[in-house]
């Protein structure tokens, strides 16, 4: 399969299908890179390729997906593709580093980054304090946790993507991703672990953003504003609706995928509220605030991981986003 995967979006469900075939042929051709392979937290961007919601405003969206030896950022930097499935670090450090990279929308409010330990072993985020760290080198949230809760580099051990060290180890801790390493560990050993979502514990990211170059956002406004209120209305249909053309094209980009994978997932994030918390349910899906963004920030200082100083209010724009779209589709 070749690593860009275009999907040609579905006629609009509430436009005739002539009158919606003739708007396709003339829909404006767009690429989104994602930062992994095709997964439920894509499901989103995939959901309003399905159901025609991109087709609908103008757009024919590919969605080009990642992989560990692909880097659709520098695609997007180099102009090659449209807009990126990032992060707000990764914005923050494209400012040290003179690189046009703006994000407009945050599809996720809380990063599914979690860790994990044995169950009942402690009875609090800090608690983990008192176990041994499997965390990989470089982790910028374990600096965080480091500046904030006081855990150490003494007790880290590497992470090696292998779960056994830490199944073998009722004194330790390992790192994860919300949807995959928990359910991977009791699908395949019948253990349940706890799981303790670093958001949760104070880790402000915003996750799964939407960004863009400032020349797209200026030359191409209306490209952008499409594809944010596509991908804003998007994610309220796939979490709230029927998703099932969009887990199908999701299963279809990702053989290694599967139907309980995706399922797991879309409960963990509607459980958690990775998507639809805390200011979205006033400024919908999407949603980002500079109060959040200096939050962040401060932390980011705080535990030397990123340059005091920065204009960060040029590496995110609200003028696209903040609107309340799409409350109308929430139960």
């Amino acid at each position: 399969m070749s690593a860009i995967v275009k999907h040609h979006a579905f006629a609009w469900l509430f436009v005739a299908s002539t009158i919606a075939g003739s708007a396709t042929a003339q829909n404006t051709e767009v690429s989104f890179g994602t930062n992994w392979v095709a997964q439920a937290e894509h499901g989103g961007f995939y959901q309003s390729v399905a159901d025609g919601t991109y087709a609908a405003c103008g757009l024919d969206v590919t969605i080009v997906p990642g992989g560990p030896q692909v880097n659709n950022q520098a695609l997007m930097v180099a102009g090659r593709i449209d807009f990126y499935m990032g992060g707000t670090l990764d914005a923050f450090f494209a400012i040290e580093q003179g690189l046009p990279i703006v994000n407009v929308m945050a599809a996720f409010q809380k990063d599914p980054q979690v860790l994990i330990s044995h169950l009942g072993k402690v009875s609090s985020f800090e608690g983990l304090k008192d176990l041994t760290m499997i965390v990989q080198d470089g982790a910028t949230y374990y600096d965080w946790m480091k500046a904030a809760y006081g855990f150490t580099d003494a007790q880290r051990q590497p992470y090696t993507f292998n779960a056994a060290p830490f199944l073998v180890n009722e004194d330790s801790a390992m790192q994860g991703y919300l949807s995959s390493e928990p359910y991977a560990i009791t699908s395949e050993t019948g253990m349940v672990p706890d799981v303790w979502l670093i958001a949760d514990a104070g880790f402000s990211a915003y996750s799964t953003t939407v960004q863009a170059t400032p020349a797209t956002i200026s030359q191409r406004p209306e490209v952008v504003k499409c594809f944010v209120d596509g991908s804003i209305t998007g994610w309220y249909n796939y979490l709230y609706g029927d998703n099932a053309a969009a887990n199908a094209l999701i299963l279809s980009d990702n053989p290694d995928m599967s139907q309980d994978k995706i399922d797991f997932a879309i409960s963990k994030m509607l459980d958690e509220g990775i998507v639809d918390s805390g200011d979205t349910a006033e400024l919908g899906i999407g949603a980002m605030t500079d109060a959040r963004m200096a939050d962040f920030y401060a932390k980011m200082v705080d535990a030397g991981v990123i340059t005091d100083g920065l204009d960060i209010t040029t590496s995110y724009t609200t003028e696209f986003i903040n609107a309340g779209l799409g409350l109308d589709l929430k139960p």
